[in-house]
Protein backbone atom coordinates (compact mmCIF):
# COMPACT_ATOMS: atom_id res chain seq x y z
CA UNK A 1 0.00 0.00 0.00
CA UNK A 2 1.36 3.72 -1.28
CA UNK A 3 1.92 6.05 1.56
CA UNK A 4 -0.21 8.65 1.86
CA UNK A 5 1.97 11.56 3.01
CA UNK A 6 4.98 10.52 0.54
CA UNK A 7 1.60 11.03 -1.64
CA UNK A 8 1.34 14.05 -0.53
CA UNK A 9 4.63 15.32 -0.66
CA UNK A 10 4.98 14.21 -4.32
CA UNK A 11 2.05 16.46 -5.23
CA UNK A 12 -0.41 13.49 -5.91
CA UNK A 13 -2.80 14.26 -3.18
CA UNK A 14 -3.73 17.68 -2.54
CA UNK A 15 -3.22 19.27 0.71
CA UNK A 16 -3.37 22.58 2.46
CA UNK A 17 0.38 23.43 2.33
CA UNK A 18 1.41 26.43 5.20
CA UNK A 19 5.30 25.81 5.04
CA UNK A 20 7.82 24.05 3.44
CA UNK A 21 11.45 23.91 2.84
CA UNK A 22 13.90 21.26 1.56
CA UNK A 23 13.63 18.26 4.11
CA UNK A 24 9.88 18.93 5.10
CA UNK A 25 6.77 20.29 4.41
CA UNK A 26 3.78 21.46 6.93
CA UNK A 27 0.69 21.23 6.06
CA UNK A 28 -3.10 21.58 7.43
CA UNK A 29 -4.33 18.02 9.35
CA UNK A 30 -7.72 17.43 7.90
CA UNK A 31 -9.20 16.24 11.07
CA UNK A 32 -7.90 19.03 13.45
CA UNK A 33 -8.10 19.05 17.00
CA UNK A 34 -7.99 22.40 17.02
CA UNK A 35 -8.33 25.40 14.59
CA UNK A 36 -4.52 25.22 13.07
CA UNK A 37 -3.61 22.03 13.85
CA UNK A 38 -0.99 21.34 11.57
CA UNK A 39 1.64 18.41 10.65
CA UNK A 40 4.96 18.67 9.90
CA UNK A 41 6.49 15.48 7.61
CA UNK A 42 9.63 14.64 6.48
CA UNK A 43 9.74 14.46 2.37
CA UNK A 44 12.34 11.57 2.42
CA UNK A 45 9.85 8.59 3.60
CA UNK A 46 10.73 7.78 8.02
CA UNK A 47 8.07 5.10 9.35
CA UNK A 48 8.32 6.81 12.74
CA UNK A 49 10.74 8.63 15.27
CA UNK A 50 12.06 5.70 16.07
CA UNK A 51 13.41 4.54 12.66
CA UNK A 52 15.30 7.02 11.55
CA UNK A 53 18.49 8.40 13.72
CA UNK A 54 18.70 12.11 12.70
CA UNK A 55 15.51 12.69 10.97
CA UNK A 56 14.28 14.55 14.29
CA UNK A 57 17.43 17.39 13.09
CA UNK A 58 16.10 17.47 9.80
CA UNK A 59 12.98 18.41 10.38
CA UNK A 60 13.03 20.80 13.65
CA UNK A 61 13.72 23.85 11.59
CA UNK A 62 10.52 23.28 9.49
CA UNK A 63 8.66 22.63 13.38
CA UNK A 64 10.14 25.56 14.56
CA UNK A 65 9.51 27.92 12.04
CA UNK A 66 6.02 26.26 11.64
CA UNK A 67 5.24 26.97 15.10
CA UNK A 68 6.09 30.81 14.82
CA UNK A 69 4.21 30.83 12.15
CA UNK A 70 0.79 29.43 13.91
CA UNK A 71 1.81 31.62 17.08
CA UNK A 72 2.14 34.51 14.81
CA UNK A 73 -0.43 34.31 12.23
CA UNK A 74 -3.11 32.38 14.55
CA UNK A 75 -2.54 34.53 17.50
CA UNK A 76 -2.01 31.28 19.41
CA UNK A 77 -0.65 32.00 23.33
CA UNK A 78 0.60 28.60 23.24
CA UNK A 79 1.29 25.26 21.37
CA UNK A 80 1.37 21.66 22.06
CA UNK A 81 3.45 19.39 19.53
CA UNK A 82 2.92 15.66 19.76
CA UNK A 83 4.88 12.97 17.44
CA UNK A 84 2.98 8.97 18.37
CA UNK A 85 5.61 6.35 17.40
CA UNK A 86 4.24 2.71 16.37
CA UNK A 87 0.66 1.34 16.26
CA UNK A 88 0.86 0.98 20.31
CA UNK A 89 1.33 4.57 20.61
CA UNK A 90 -1.67 5.38 18.60
CA UNK A 91 0.29 6.17 14.80
CA UNK A 92 -2.02 5.88 12.28
CA UNK A 93 0.10 6.87 9.20
CA UNK A 94 3.27 5.53 9.31
CA UNK A 95 5.35 8.60 7.74
CA UNK A 96 6.93 10.24 10.99
CA UNK A 97 4.82 13.74 11.35
CA UNK A 98 5.10 15.57 14.28
CA UNK A 99 1.46 17.56 15.05
CA UNK A 100 1.65 21.41 16.21
CA UNK A 101 -1.42 22.36 17.66
CA UNK A 102 -1.96 26.04 18.74
CA UNK A 103 -3.68 26.44 22.22
CA UNK A 104 -5.65 29.94 23.36
CA UNK A 105 -5.87 31.23 27.05
CA UNK A 106 -9.66 30.82 26.59
CA UNK A 107 -8.95 27.21 25.81
CA UNK A 108 -6.74 25.72 27.83
CA UNK A 109 -4.93 22.60 28.96
CA UNK A 110 -4.94 19.22 27.58
CA UNK A 111 -8.47 18.13 28.39
CA UNK A 112 -9.73 20.55 25.89
CA UNK A 113 -7.21 19.45 22.95
CA UNK A 114 -9.91 18.10 21.20
CA UNK A 115 -12.52 20.18 18.83
CA UNK A 116 -14.18 18.43 16.12
CA UNK A 117 -15.38 21.67 14.79
CA UNK A 118 -12.21 22.57 14.14
CA UNK A 119 -11.94 21.50 10.62
CA UNK A 120 -14.64 23.62 9.19
CA UNK A 121 -12.47 26.63 8.30
CA UNK A 122 -9.33 24.92 6.64
CA UNK A 123 -9.65 27.42 3.91
CA UNK A 124 -9.60 30.37 5.98
CA UNK A 125 -6.76 29.53 8.01
CA UNK A 126 -4.67 27.91 5.40
CA UNK A 127 -5.01 31.66 3.73
CA UNK A 128 -4.22 33.31 7.03
CA UNK A 129 -0.65 31.37 7.16
CA UNK A 130 -0.02 31.70 3.33
CA UNK A 131 -0.55 34.91 2.31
Amino acid sequence: MACLFCSIVAGEIPSRQVYADDHAIAFLDINPWKRGHTLVIPRRHVDDLLAAGEVLTEIAPAISATARLLADRLAADGLNMLSSSGAVAGQEIFHLHVHLVPRYADDAGLRTLFDRGAADDLDEVQAALTH
